[in-house]
């Protein structure tokens, strides 16, 4: 019976290929099943036999707190030096596209609002 050890929805590949690598290098018996061509199945890493799930979680956890640690340090990083990406930064890059946003957001909330005084709501 097959179980399930990592699900890959919504994970960024750089993470997927290296739990991939983890387990191929552990010699840690696995398969992977996609999301399928709507997106609607399960995409994820699934051990083949139940001896491993020890192993193969223990490995997992170890490599998500450092994955954590280094994404954090990153974070930290870039906000002392600046570089790190905030709203008024992409705002300054592409204001046409942001303003346009702002419009529709804007235009959506007079509709429904208008609409609802209309009906006497």
């Amino acid at each position: 019976m097959s179980f399930l050890l990592f699900s890959l929805r919504g994970v960024p590949e750089d993470e997927g290929e290296d739990v991939r690598d983890l387990l191929t290098a552990h010699n840690i018996d696995f398969y992977e099943t996609t999301a399928g061509n709507w997106g609607l199945s399960m995409p994820a890493l699934w051990l083949r036999n139940e001896v491993d799930i020890g192993k193969a979680s223990e490995i997992l956890s170890s490599y998500q707190e450092q994955r954590a640690i280094n994404s954090r340090e990153n974070y930290r990083k870039l906000k002392e030096t600046g570089l790190q990406k905030t709203f008024l930064k992409a705002f300054i890059v592409q204001p046409i596209l942001y303003c346009s946003y702002i419009f529709v957001i804007g235009l959506v909330i007079y509709v429904s609002i208008k609409f609802l005084y209309e009906f006497g709501l």
